[in-house]
């Protein structure tokens, strides 16, 4: 049996360590490329939603002094969250997973990073489809046609909208190398994990620990991607948030799903922790039920900014003093 494993950014804190991944039958969905052209774009797109989870596979951390082991989950995925005290500098480190069932032929190693957040005033946590990345999420047919026709390469972001992040990435830092931590939260699956990876690369947007949706597994399930419920991207900001308790938050969505309503109900589960809010306008006119939640953050003291066009944005967060420099 061949199999495949796949290791997303982790993160740590002061007392714990958190890192996870997939195991698969055969190929993982990073191993289809998303810089292909025409057609063969297409079909990598489809057979990142044509994989086989692996459960109950042993996998193996490796970290400084870590040396601990666990087993997947029902559709593939395991998570360490282990306690770890050891003096850690900040920034970027590699961590190793590996594994080797018993009836596999070879066992695997694979590498990722994990991030030690520097000392900052602010955090951002930004949604990924709509809000940096043009997706087309309000009209399904158009995303979807959109993702089969158009490769890593030629997909875009809003314009100024890599100027904001850079600058809410260097706030309050002068430091060669240091820069406020960025968190992309978003409901498309783990399928498509690599694309962002690379995507982000490639519009040189900030390095960012990402959290995506349950895995998919088959060519159907592609029919209703980034759709269903969005409760899970209010857990992941939450699990983030409970995990950096100390540091203060920018949000970042849009205004085509429920960025809106998640982020309302972040607002009053911790109302010390969030300094603004930024969703994007999808659509010719603002939505009023959107309107309406933005003004319930600002009585928790939120400063909020609803906006068309990013250049707005960069605006506003000078005037708040988000950004200093």
């Amino acid at each position: 049996m061949k199999l495949d494993l796949q290791l997303y950014r982790g993160y740590v804190n002061e007392g714990e360590l958190i890192v996870f991944g997939h195991v698969f039958k055969s190929w993982a969905p990073d191993k289809y490329q998303v810089d292909r052209k025409g057609f063969k774009h297409a079909f990598s797109v489809l057979h990142m939603f044509r994989i086989s989870p692996l459960k109950d596979v042993e996998v193996r951390l490796k970290f400084k002094n870590l040396d601990i082991t666990t087993l997947t989950m029902q559709d593939g995925y395991f998570r360490f969250t282990v306690p770890f005290t050891d003096s850690l500098e900040s920034g970027w480190h590699k961590y190793e997973v590996s594994c080797k069932p018993e009836e596999a032929t070879y066992g695997i190693v694979e590498k990722a990073d994990l991030l030690k957040p520097f000392e900052s005033e602010l955090s951002i946590i930004s949604d990924i489809d709509d809000t940096f990345l043009i997706s087309h999420s309000g009209n399904l047919f158009k995303k979807l046609y959109v993702m089969l026709a158009r490769n890593v390469n030629k997909r875009k972001t809003f314009e100024d909208v890599v100027k904001h992040y850079d600058a809410l990435s260097n706030s309050g830092h002068k430091a060669e190398g240091q820069s406020n931590s960025f968190f992309y939260v978003s409901s498309s699956e783990w399928n498509l994990y690599d694309f962002i990876v690379q995507f982000t690369k490639l519009q040189r947007l900030p390095k960012a620990v990402i959290k995506l949706k349950d895995i998919k597994t088959g060519i159907s399930d592609f029919l209703t991607t980034g759709g269903g419920d969005h409760d899970h991207k209010f857990v992941k900001i939450k699990d983030i948030i409970s995990f950096y308790p100390k540091q203060q938050y920018v949000l970042l969505g849009d205004d085509s799903q429920q960025d809106a309503f998640i982020y309302e109900r972040i607002c009053k589960t911790f109302p010390k922790n969030i300094r603004a809010v930024y969703l994007r306008q999808t659509r010719r006119s603002k939505k009023v039920k959107v309107q309406e939640a933005l003004s319930k953050m600002e009585r928790l003291q939120v400063a909020t900014c609803y906006f068309k066009k990013s250049n707005q944005a960069i605006s506003h967060s000078k005037e708040v003093g988000i950004i200093k420099n």
